[in-house]
């Protein structure tokens, strides 16, 4: 039977060791044919998942389906679920988000003109996704993409550049610092506030969700520090037999600043000492350099591996909504 998909090349992709990142599917001449709509986009995922589109993934690292029949919250939800994938509860992560529908929620709701630095999904706590879906269910008027880039690149281009400092991180890890209030702070880009972070409004229950993840909780009058860590930096990406740069040390040394929060000491080497400023620039730039930045289109669906891909987010003029699920 052919394929409902079809292979695509875009100009902003790039061709990293063979590989075209990210992996592109848009409807093949069958899909185009059919007029099943939503219901045979998603019976084609689930037949051609494991064939198909799981291999791309891991081969990859990330997969953008393009001009498929998905356009609401309500589709992107069913098509998650079509991949088959365990639901993470969002619990330890600093974005501010919305419960949508289902096991959607709306990405970071910081305001439009702050980017949101490189970063990989939650990489702050022991216990994150595997697998991220984003949706594009209101494009941006101008800027607003989420570019991407893999980790183990990135892992390779810093090991070139600056062994010592690298040899550091992997022994010592990182440590990562955060300052809640109790409610969410949509003007920040880390505003989620300690109730909707361990998911209570009981300090007792997150006490006990905080421990599970190995974070300290030091409590304030308006709030509470929160200190993660050591916890590792670089980690070996077992199915792909290779080292990745997981951790959110740029996010968190350039971008997690607001009226609680001084992003210099949000981050630190495991043994305590700061992290060195030229350094991170140079990852900055590092990052910036080797990324691939698609614009969002209406209906846009990009599935991320969380162990091989990092991912930030660009400014935008407004209107602009996408969403996100989280898997295990």
């Amino acid at each position: 039977m052919a394929s409902f998909f079809q292979d695509a090349r875009l100009p902003q992709q790039r061709v990293v060791e063979g590989v075209a990142f990210p992996a592109v599917l848009v409807p093949s001449a069958q899909a185009s044919v059919a007029s099943g709509g939503v219901e045979e986009f998603l019976a084609a995922v689930r037949s051609e998942r494991a064939s198909r589109l799981e291999p791309l993934v891991r081969d990859a690292g990330a997969l953008l389906l393009r001009g498929f029949p998905a356009r609401t919250a309500v589709d992107f939800d069913r098509a998650v679920d079509a991949f088959g994938y365990e639901e993470l509860p969002y619990v330890g992560g600093a974005a501010p988000r919305t419960n949508v529908v289902g096991r959607v929620f709306t990405a970071n709701e910081s305001p439009p003109d702050q980017k949101i630095p490189f970063h990989h999904e939650m990489a702050q706590v022991p216990t994150f996704p595997s697998k991220l879906f984003f949706f594009c269910e209101v494009e941006p008027k101008s800027g607003g993409e989420t570019p991407i880039l893999l980790s183990h690149f990135v892992y390779k281009r810093m090991k070139e550049n600056f062994p010592e400092f690298v040899e550091k991180l992997e022994k010592h890890g990182l440590i990562y610092t955060r300052v809640l209030g109790e409610g969410d702070d949509p003007s920040s880009p880390i505003g989620r506030g300690w109730q909707s972070t361990f998911l209570t409004k009981d300090k007792a229950v997150a006490e006990e969700r905080a421990a599970k993840l190995g974070m300290k909780l030091e409590w304030t009058d308006d709030g509470v520090k929160t200190v993660m860590g050591p916890i590792p930096a670089v980690k070996w990406d077992e199915s792909r037999g290779r080292k990745i740069w997981f951790n959110s040390m740029v996010a968190a040394y350039t971008g997690w600043k607001d009226a609680r929060n001084d992003p210099v000491k949000a981050v630190a080497f495991g043994d305590g000492s700061p992290l060195p400023a030229d350094v991170i620039a140079e990852c900055a730039s590092i990052l910036e350099e080797e990324c691939v930045a698609i614009p969002w289109q209406h209906g846009d669906i990009l599935l991320i591996d969380n162990w091989a891909v990092l991912h930030s987010r660009r400014s935008f003029e407004p209107p602009r909504r996408i969403l996100a699920s989280l898997c295990k």
